[in-house]
């Protein structure tokens, strides 16, 4: 089957080394992508230097590459879209979707998210005083249909979840960033960590207040470590391994419940992609990872 109007992605932020969770997730993405015949991009979401160590994106990329999970079209790199993300800032201000703010996180917390500056209409900034620029929500109950997790509902709440888009510092936000990188890479599907789904009905509006349509959505569980925590740097996972990359896929699969045979435990790492892709099945996906 080649569907090439399927295009999905794997987005690391580059904090540290891949781990175990990370290559859960971009084994579901590639494996989602390739049994439908589509594209599979990587993205690396480089946009807060102050967290990024200097050598994690070679890491990041050389255990993608160990692993087999190469990319239909060169890496991007946020960190080189700043022109790109500027210039939908400055659409959404022009449509009214988008807002300056000077509150500071002590303020909206006092005020229960509500804006002490009203920055809502225009008229919060002055001066050389420092500001974010927001997304301005529409009051929505959202509904749509996950891939994994079946129908979803959330309800967004103009003001009070106002994500930001660039921050005081002068960063780019990952609400805005991804939203214009999926837009522009023609992204059909998205495969990420559940731990993102509480984000999906804000990023919906972005797409349409960018005149797209949003992508469909398969969450898949986080991996857990022994004390029940996500893996990740914070919780201090540890690097994948890529001297033994046919055993980390091998687990890999097994975590996303595509029960591969015992045989395939020291298979190479073509040989495991092959028979992932022949094999895929998104409803075995456990809802719980461990």
């Amino acid at each position: 089957m080649n569907n090439p109007q399927f295009r999905g992605r794997f987005a690391p932020s580059p904090t540290g080394p891949l781990h175990f969770g990370s290559l859960v997730t971009a084994l579901a993405s590639f494996l989602e992508a390739r049994s439908q015949g589509g594209q599979w991009l990587i993205r690396l979401e480089d946009l807060d230097p102050l967290r990024e160590p200097p050598e994690a994106t070679g890491q990041i990329l050389a255990s993608l590459d160990a692993h087999g999970l190469l990319p239909d079209e060169p890496v991007r790199f946020q960190s080189r879209r700043h022109d790109a993300y500027q210039a939908a800032i400055n659409r959404l201000l022009e449509q009214g979707d988008a807002y300056r703010c000077p509150c500071s996180r002590k303020e909206l917390t006092a005020s229960n998210g509500r804006h002490p500056h009203h920055c809502r209409n225009g008229k919060a900034v002055s001066g050389d005083q420092p500001f974010a620029i927001r997304f301005a929500l529409r009051d929505e109950d959202c509904h749509w249909q996950d891939l994994l997790l079946g129908p979803q509902h959330q309800t967004v709440q103009a003001e009070l979840d106002d994500p930001v888009l660039l921050r005081k510092e002068g960063f780019y936000a990952y609400q805005l960033a991804v939203v214009v990188d999926d837009i522009d890479q023609g992204i059909t599907d998205v495969v990420r960590g559940s731990d993102l789904l509480d984000m999906t009905a804000q990023q919906q509006q972005i797409y349409r207040a960018l005149g797209a349509l949003p992508p469909r959505w398969l969450h898949i569980p986080v991996i857990l470590n022994e004390q029940g925590q996500k893996l990740s740097k914070q919780t201090h996972a540890p690097a994948l391994d890529d001297r033994t990359p046919g055993q980390n896929l091998f687990r890999a699969l097994v975590a996303l419940g595509q029960n591969p045979p015992p045989t395939l435990a020291s298979a190479s790492v073509e040989t495991l992609l092959d028979w992932g892709q022949a094999n895929w099945r998104r409803g075995a996906i456990h809802l719980t990872s461990r």
